[in-house]
């Protein structure tokens, strides 16, 4: 789920920020399209939305399991500071991940690779005003839920991802067609006998990495 949400068209030369309100993102219904079992990762602000969050897991029927941290390293861009909401310039971002049903490392390694990666991003931010968030949690999503079915909300054109559906108001055209998505998800095929986004429910797994597991 995108990390700023965004409320209203757009244009050519500017984003349009105006934020929803708590109420709005409960009308979501990610209870209803979350399967089971599934995460959801969900941008929450640097520190000021953690309990809109939460409230919003328990909303939807989810139960937090981990909170990745985003550590801005401002090489480029320095810090914007903002007396009015703490009194030190804050660096970092959240992002809760929420999980709906049970998954256990000892017997789930079809659906998850627990362990591989870990909870804190360092990377640069964007300029001032941009909502665009590190590649790298995509890259930690990917190998982290071997789960097929990946959707974005909130999504822009410049992070759409082969395999993910994408939702956000930037996109004029839909290449979805639903009969066909439906189709990538039949059957019970795994790596390496499928090696793209189609053809099964997970992605499955090798020798090679069973074997860098903890």
């Amino acid at each position: 789920m995108g990390g700023v949400v965004q409320k209203g068209k757009q244009n050519n030369n500017e984003e349009d920020l105006t934020p929803w309100s708590l109420d709005e993102l409960k009308g979501l219904k990610i209870d209803k399209i979350a399967d089971v079992p599934s995460f959801v990762f969900l941008w929450c602000g640097s520190s000021e939305h953690l309990e809109d969050a939460r409230e919003l897991f328990r909303h939807w029927g989810l139960r937090r399991c981990e909170d990745i941290i985003w550590a801005k390293t401002n090489l480029k861009n320095h810090p914007t500071v903002n007396e009015e909401l703490s009194f030190m310039n804050r660096v970092k971002e959240h992002c809760l991940v929420g999980i709906k049903g049970t998954v256990k490392r000892g017997s789930d390694g079809h659906f998850i690779h627990a362990n591989v990666d870990t909870d804190v991003i360092i990377a640069e931010e964007e300029s001032l005003a941009s909502t665009k968030k590190p590649e790298e949690l995509y890259e930690i999503i990917e190998r982290f839920c071997l789960g097929r079915k990946r959707i974005e909300l909130f999504a822009r054109r410049h992070n759409r991802r082969p395999g993910w559906l994408s939702v956000g108001n930037e996109f004029e055209e839909t290449t979805f067609i639903k009969e066909e998505w439906d189709t990538w998800f039949d059957g019970n095929l795994l790596y390496p006998d499928v090696q793209d986004y189609q053809g099964g429910r997970y992605l499955g797994t090798t020798e090679s990495i069973e074997n860098l597991r903890p």
